[in-house]
Order: structure tokens, then C-alpha cells, then sequence
């Protein structure tokens, strides 16, 4: 009897759950995906150096303002409530400015300045809406506000001023954005690791995600000759290999630093891997769906310069920022990959001189050689880490 007392406690007691991707955050992650396909045709239109310049710059406040909502939620814990307004009003605004991307140096500045101040904005009343019943969460919205709020008003003001006082108006937001959080700390910010490794795990998805979007527009409206179809395998290989680069064991092995860390160790870790480090990973993919855009266009001419550049370097830039969120978490780099990316970045050089085509195979045959190897290389090790054993 006392047995089946003690057994009936367990089966009523309450289970605790961990935090999960909530559906409102998917759907908002929804606009986030279209600004990354507004960025690669921002680029696409006009492949230039300063384009690619000011392709980058888009890239870090979007995802700066992307990020602030990927904390908010795991800080929220759910979307009910006034936060669901919240996020739903965010969306609106984050989808205006990527309404205004195309020209968000040119004509619809001021239109993306506006935009992004209010999405910027919202964060910080989400917090305040938090900060009600969690004092302690105050002190800590108030330091946020101090780097997230300027910079947004500086991005304003670039939408009233001309070039090239616009241009700096740019550097500085971004200096006050990234560089403030660096200098407020995480002191006080509370990390729910499941739900912020996976909110980062599907972004890295949806980013890939518009890497196939790429090849699908690219190839639309061209003729399907072996040519087109080799490139489309070509290019979906390499992005294949990017989703095993990082989901294979380096998604799982940083959740678990992330879960072993204490509270305030733990915020630190959530800032620079995933703030920051994701972002060169989300920049890389952008840019090499760009490079391969251009290469189905032309297939059998030789690339230009940015379009290059974008092909092999894109890819390398991902795979340096997986090597430096090793070092991070684990404190040595992965150097296959940092092989890797030495290879593509000089592959870019070579890309100019030949055909797309075999442009884009050779970043396909180091891509997947580099998997190759891993799998060959650590392939104990790896079977210790995706079976729950290291």
C-alpha cells in the first residue's frame, strides 16, 4: 500500500517543463526570414564593394534587433498577455523596414530609421512590462535602454541627413549598439538554455532556408540546362554542409555549456556565442546565398569580384565564427575549419578566373571534404557527444 501511496505522489506531482519556442516567437521569426531575403536582393541588384558595405551594415542592426527579441522571450517565458501585443506590433514595424530596405540608405532612409526605432522601442516596453513583477528586472532594462535607444535615434536621424553624414550616422549606431552591451555586462539577465539554444538553432534553419530560397529564384526563369541543374545540387550541397557544420555537434555541445554554466556565467556565454557569434554565421549564409545567385545567372562566365567574394568568403566567414564559438566554449579552435576557410578565402581570388560554375564545385568539394574528414577524424568523439555520453 505504501508503495502504491508513494507512486501515486509521482504520477500527480506537477513536472517541470522546459521552456520552449513559443508559436507567436516562430511567426515573428516568419518577417525576420524576409529580411534576410530583402538584404540578398539589395545586394543582388547592385553587386558593388559598397553595397556589400552597406549590406553588412543592414545585417548587424536587424539582427541586433532580432536578438533583443530572442532575449525578451526566453526573459518572458511565454507570449500571452501584453506581450503578445507586443510582438505582434514589432512585427509590424520589423516588416516596414524591410519594406524599406532596398533604398534604406537612399530614399526610404528616414521610412527605415522610423521602422527600426519602433521595433527597438518595443523591446524595451516589453521589458518595462516585465520589469512590473520583477523589480529586479528593472536595473537591468534600464542599462539596456541606454545602448538599444540611442543607437535606434541615431539610425533616425540618418534617415534626415545626407550622405555622407548618413554613412556615419550608421557607424556610430552601430558602435553605441554592439559596443554599449559589451560595456553594460550581463549582470542580472537570466538565461533559459533550452529555449535560447533552440530559438538560435532555428534561426540558423531559416537563414539556410533563404539560402535555397536563392537558388530557387535564381534558377527561376532560366532554361534547366545540365548547367542549372549541376549549379542548384552544387549550391545545395554546400548549404547541406553548412547545416551539418553546425547541427552534426556544435549546436549540442554549446547548449550544454550553456546548461552546465552558473546563472551569471551563463548570460556571459548566451551573449558572445549566440549575440554574437551567430551573427557572422547568419552573415556568412546571407552573403553566400547572394554568390550563388549570381553564379545560376552565370553559369558559364566568370564572376566579378563581389560576387566572388560573396561565394567562397561567405562560406569561410561561417565556418571561422564555428571555429571561434568552439574556442569559446571549449578553448581550442577547430582547425580543419580554419583550413577550410583559408582555402575558400583564397578560392575567391581563383573565382574570378574561371568559370561560376567550377567556382561554385570547388567551394562544394572543400565544403564537403571538410565534413568528410570530421566525420572520419572525430568520429569517436562525435558518436560521444550526439549519444549523450560526453
Amino acid at each position: 500500500m505504501l508503495n502504491e501511496a508513494v507512486r501515486d505522489d509521482l504520477l500527480e506531482a506537477p513536472v517541470e517543463k522546459e521552456q520552449r519556442v513559443t508559436p507567436l516567437e516562430l511567426f515573428f521569426d516568419l518577417v525576420f526570414v524576409f529580411t534576410l531575403t530583402q538584404v540578398t536582393g539589395f545586394l543582388y541588384r547592385d553587386p558593388t564593394w559598397v553595397r556589400l558595405v552597406e549590406a553588412l551594415a543592414l545585417l548587424m542592426v536587424l539582427w541586433s534587433a532580432w536578438t533583443g527579441y530572442a532575449w525578451l522571450g526566453n526573459t518572458a517565458g511565454n507570449d500571452e498577455g501584453m506581450m503578445r501585443v507586443v510582438l505582434l506590433a514589432a512585427m509590424a514595424a520589423l516588416l516596414v523596414a524591410s519594406l524599406a530596405v532596398p533604398r534604406a540608405f537612399g530614399k526610404y532612409a528616414l521610412i527605415f530609421g522610423v521602422a527600426y526605432l519602433l521595433v527597438r522601442g518595443l523591446t524595451i516596453l516589453g521589458y518595462a512590462v516585465l520589469a512590473r513583477s520583477d523589480p529586479r528586472l528593472g536595473t537591468v532594462v534600464t542599462r539596456l535602454a541606454t545602448s538599444v535607444l540611442p543607437a535606434a535615434g541615431v539610425l533616425g536621424v540618418a534617415g534626415l541627413v545626407p550622405e555622407p553624414a548618413r554613412g556615419i550616422c550608421w557607424v556610430i549606431a552601430l558602435a553605441i549598439g554592439y559596443i554599449g552591451l559589451l560595456l553594460t555586462g550581463t549582470e542580472g539577465w537570466r538565461v533559459e538554455p533550452a529555449h535560447f539554444a533552440e530559438r538560435h538553432g532555428l534561426v540558423i534553419i531559416i537563414a539556410l532556408g533563404e539560402s535555397i530560397v536563392a537558388l530557387g529564384v535564381g534558377a527561376a526563369g532560366l532554361d534547366l540546362t545540365a548547367g542549372v541543374i549541376t549549379a542548384v545540387v552544387l549550391g545545395l550541397a554546400v548549404a547541406g554542409c553548412l547545416w551539418w557544420a553546425y547541427f552534426d555537434v556544435v549546436s549540442t555541445v554549446a547548449e550544454r555549456k550553456l546548461r552546465e554554466a552558473t546563472p551569471v556565467v551563463r548570460a556571459r556565454i548566451a551573449r558572445d556565442s549566440y549575440s554574437y557569434l551567430h551573427l557572422p554565421m547568419v552573415t556568412g549564409i546571407v552573403v553566400f546565398a547572394f554568390g550563388v545567385k549570381e553564379t545560376l545567372v552565370h553559369v558559364h562566365a566568370h564572376l566579378g569580384s563581389v560576387p566572388a567574394a560573396a561565394l567562397c568568403g561567405g562560406v569561410a566567414l561561417y565556418l571561422l565564427a564555428l571555429s571561434t564559438l568552439k574556442r569559446r566554449n571549449i578553448g581550442s579552435f577547430n582547425y580543419p575549419r580554419l583550413v577550410a576557410s583559408a582555402v575558400l578565402v583564397a578560392l575567391a581570388f581563383v573565382a574570378t578566373a574561371v568559370p561560376a560554375l567550377l567556382s561554385l564545385a570547388l567551394v562544394a568539394a572543400v565544403t564537403c571534404g571538410m565534413i568528410a574528414y570530421e566525420v572520419w577524424r572525430y568520429a569517436e568523439a562525435r558518436d560521444r557527444i550526439r549519444h549523450g555520453t560526453a
